[in-house]
């Protein structure tokens, strides 16, 4: 099949670049010539594991390149995913791609005849696919749902499993308003052996912001109570999980084997959720809520945890009998194998305490240019050897479970001056850290 796929950001390209390994002829279109430029040389512009690898072989192959041109790219497709960016502003998702994008869709289906299916892949709130996108486009097209196909197709992706998410989902979620873009999306994902689930658009939108607001919730709860246990004093919140996780509706036993399924990760405690989804997901389905004259209380509550959750490090830090303001800060990126640092706890934490006067030393294996651009301040410094640092500041922070911090327990064991360790993603194992005092959510 032939593709169009509007916007080289991170949904974009990976699902470009997917869809292209599976044998089908696409095309992504960017504004950026730049990016277009490192696409078509099979270099991309994002990190993202084993996305580098997959786009030179389909660009080496002739099933993908890149183009500045879409109606170019319009003439020479069945169906096209529109991949722009949503991003929040002040709590709303920002519609100003989609409806620019759209609009020039609609120009296009205007001066041709052929059937064209438009497939929203963007995160966008319940309504915008049938309602606004189908607005803009026959209005400029002069044309009726019908000459057009219309659908939303969301992603499920994780930063750092992206392509093996996209390559191997749970499920296909397939949105449609009209049986001819069923049919084409049908086709699309035809080599995908998986759930295919064929439901009205607007149901689409909702499964999305459900399946991430409902994770989100799950974090938010866990730090609650974490930190209702640290409180509390001698509870180790990690022993509270395995009470709770042993329970059969949560991890079943089958064939006398007990069944942990990935979601008990979600209880661990933490400096709180970020990242591109998340954060802006729950904010965008409140303000939804909220527009419609419902109060959407456990959103707003999710919301609350989550921005106080870096606090808790803070206080770790003005708590502890060390009067020390030299930190070493390992790790930035808002999750490992990422570069991606919206909505970082790491981030957050680091701008607590620079507003302290703390003097910071900070690494990341791959973080460290994009936090440059976001961060700028005098008492911030970077390093490329983290472990030489140790001996030089008396903080060490762990912000980001990036597999490498995992020798800082082996270094600490050689090292004569104690340090505070906090650790916020529970990287480390707390009994063979002896000299040191260590400290962590939900303890």
């Amino acid at each position: 099949m032939k593709i169009t796929v509007i916007g080289a950001g991170y949904v974009g390209l990976v699902s470009g670049v997917c869809l292209a390994s599976k044998g089908h002829q696409v095309i992504c279109v960017d504004v950026r010539k730049e990016i277009v430029n490192c696409l078509n040389s099979g270099t991309p512009h994002i990190f993202e594991n084993h996305l580098e690898n997959l786009l030179q072989t389909v660009v080496n192959d002739k099933l993908f390149s890149a183009t500045t041109d879409l109606n170019r790219a319009l003439e020479n497709s069945d169906l096209v995913l529109i991949a722009v960016g949503t991003p929040s502003l002040n709590g709303k998702i920002d519609l100003g791609q989609m409806k620019m994008v759209s609009n020039q869709i609609g120009k296009f289906l205007r001066k041709s005849d052929k059937f064209l299916a438009i497939v929203v892949k963007s995160t966008v709130v319940p309504s915008t696919t049938d309602s606004l996108i189908k607005d803009i486009i026959e209005s400029e097209s002069e044309k009726k749902l019908g000459d057009f196909g219309l659908g939303m197709n969301p992603e499920f992706l994780r930063e750092g499993n992206a392509i093996d998410d996209f390559m191997n989902p749970d499920r296909i979620v397939i949105g449609f308003e009209d049986f001819r873009t069923k049919n084409l999306l049908n086709q699309l994902y035809d080599n995908w052996n998986c759930q295919k689930l064929f439901v009205n658009s607007r149901t689409a939108e909702m499964i999305k912001y459900a399946n991430n607001t409902l994770l989100a919730c799950l974090i938010s709860m866990n730090n609650e109570l974490s930190n209702l246990s640290s409180t509390v004093g001698d509870i180790d919140y990690l022993d509270v999980i395995d009470g709770i996780s042993s329970d059969n509706r949560w991890s079943p036993t089958i064939n006398n084997e007990k069944i942990y399924p990935s979601i008990i990760s979600y209880f661990t405690p933490g400096a709180g959720f970020g990242g591109s989804c998340f954060p802006k997901d729950v904010q965008a389905i409140r303000t939804l809520g909220e527009s419609l004259g419902l109060n959407m209380n456990m959103s707003n509550s999710i919301l609350n945890v989550n921005d106080n959750q870096p606090d808790v490090a803070l206080r770790k830090i003005e708590n502890s009998p060390l009067a020390s303001k030299s930190v070493l800060f390992l790790g930035l990126s808002f999750k490992p194998n990422t570069d991606d640092i919206r909505e970082s706890s790491s981030i957050k934490i680091l701008n607590l305490l620079l507003s302290r006067d703390y003097n910071i030393i900070a690494h990341d294996p791959i973080a460290v240019k994009n936090t440059k651009k976001e961060v700028q301040n005098t008492r911030l410094k970077f390093t490329v050897d983290w472990k030489s640092e140790i001996k030089n500041n008396d903080i060490v922070i762990i912000g980001t479970n990036w597999e490498e911090y995992k020798k800082l327990t082996s270094i600490l064991g050689e090292e004569k001056s104690k340090k505070l360790i906090i650790d916020c993603k529970r990287l480390l194992d707390s009994s063979e850290i002896k000299y040191h005092h260590y400290s962590t959510y939900g303890k």
